[in-house]
């Protein structure tokens, strides 16, 4: 039986749906199908003339703002400037294997781009989301291992891949405890993981896993990638639901609901996950989450 694809995507006219790092690679595609579709697109980028530049030939509805998901003071700008209802929150901006670096807040880069930024993102929209947040992740969460004491690479030495890993590990147990949050609130709002499997981008071309780019077998183009961040954003799958490929060791194939690793599936890690980034980044302190009503 074919798989799922975006020609499958449902109407989406009247929806809002805000992406980060839209502006090219695997959000832009997943913009274009989403637009396409029917949404209006808010594109939250860094860079807003390359955006401008990659939506042009596109067909939809698309709006473009600034925001450095890495800074929290341009997250809380966004969040600030942000005054209408949104359908979808896709957490799709990163980063991977970056060298030592800090923000400008002194939050180590790669940790703060892939997690604390859209941690903190998700939580200051909140109260304007209305359907699902979806976390973009990656397979390689399964690898990861957080110091709950030092998340902000401070007592010990910085490892690029291992910063990487361990983002992403952290990113599928926000998802966890996010969504235990919107349930005790009685909220209708979901929270779902995405990853695309391997996808030949420019994300990951400087890491080892460049090494399979020449195996057709176990990488996929960006256009079959965004299928799992698109089926997320749009399908009927329960809270907290892992969606990736189906294929070989999740590489590659199409949309499916699959399992974290047991480390991402941790209540307690969880819990204890978002109290210390709530004290790192001065946002999500409360008990309770408080969506839109």
């Amino acid at each position: 039986m074919p798989g799922w694809t975006a020609d499958r995507l449902p109407k989406m006219t009247g929806s809002t749906v805000v992406i980060t790092g839209g502006g090219g690679g695997l959000g832009l595609v997943t913009a274009g199908e989403l637009a396409q579709a029917g949404a209006h697109v808010v594109l939250a980028v860094r860079d807003v003339g390359r955006a401008r530049q990659a939506v042009a030939g596109l067909r939809g509805d698309f709006e473009i703002r600034q925001l450095d998901v890495a800074d929290l003071e341009s997250v809380r700008a966004f969040a600030q400037s942000y005054t209408g209802d949104i359908d979808v929150l896709i957490n799709n901006a990163g980063v991977s294997y970056t060298p030592a670096a800090r923000t400008a807040q002194g939050l180590e880069l790669q940790t703060a781009t892939n997690y604390f930024g859209p941690f903190a993102l998700t939580n200051l929209l909140l109260p304007r989301i209305t359907d699902r947040v979806v976390m973009v992740a990656s397979q390689l969460h399964r690898n990861g291992k957080l110091r709950l004491d030092d998340l902000d690479w401070r007592t010990r030495k910085y490892k690029p891949m291992a910063a990487y890993d361990a983002s992403k590990l952290a990113v599928v147990l926000f998802s966890l405890e996010l969504q235990r949050r919107l349930t005790a609130a009685g909220s209708p709002v979901r929270s779902v993981v995405a990853h695309p499997g391997v996808v030949r981008t420019g994300l990951l071309a400087n890491s080892w896993v460049k090494v399979i780019y020449e195996l057709p077998v176990l990488v996929q183009d960006v256009a079959q990638g965004a299928l799992p961040l698109l089926y997320a954003a749009t399908q009927d799958v329960p809270g907290n639901a892992y969606v990736g490929p189906d294929g070989f060791l999740n590489f590659t194939g199409y949309p499916a609901i699959g399992k974290p690793s047991r480390a991402a599936r941790n209540p307690q890690t969880a819990a204890k996950l978002w109290q210390a980034t709530a004290a790192l980044t001065g946002i999500g302190a409360a008990d309770a989450v408080t969506p839109q009503s």
